[in-house]
């Protein structure tokens, strides 16, 4: 089993920034909405009455991660193609379905999706492509051949 940490390190007024660590050691940066406090303890009522749809970060917790859902959105673009259009979702979000790491630069590009890539430009993440590719090449298609099961903690 491996163990992947997405720590948000700079909450801002219009985008979060974070670090993502797998079995603790940091891969990239990552780029998402707005962090509104939500958590995986807040009832279902209470996180839908402070989310803002596609402008939410996802509620702190512990999520298992899939390595199998083929996305219909994102099949066909070239950074996904290489993985049969598979791209990492992560489960059992309260309140937010079919949040998936996947490339992108600023929040304008995510809808609640933690976006990868290198947090070298205020509100961006860049070279998010090449990024993406190194986790699926090094982390995740990895994990899916072998059939590992993979939990996120959003902290």
């Amino acid at each position: 089993m491996r163990s992947c940490k997405l720590k948000r390190i700079a909450r801002k007024a219009a985008y979060t920034i974070g670090k993502l660590y797998i079995d603790g050691c940091y891969v990239c940066d990552t780029l998402e909405p707005i962090d509104r406090g939500l958590t995986q303890k807040m009832s279902l009522a209470e996180i839908l009455r402070k989310k803002v749809p596609g402008k939410t970060a996802i509620p702190t917790g512990l999520y298992r991660l899939d390595f199998n859902t083929v996305s219909h959105k994102f099949k066909d673009r070239s950074w996904a193609k290489p993985y049969g259009g598979r791209v990492p979702r992560i489960l059992g979000i309260p309140g937010f379905d079919g949040v998936l790491f996947h490339p992108g630069t600023t929040a304008a590009d995510t809808s609640a999706c933690p976006l990868v890539g290198e947090n070298k430009a205020v509100g961006k993440v860049l070279n998010s492509q090449k990024t993406f590719a190194r986790l699926m090449e090094d982390y995740f298609e990895l994990a899916r051949k072998n059939g590992d099961s993979v939990w996120l903690s959003v902290e």
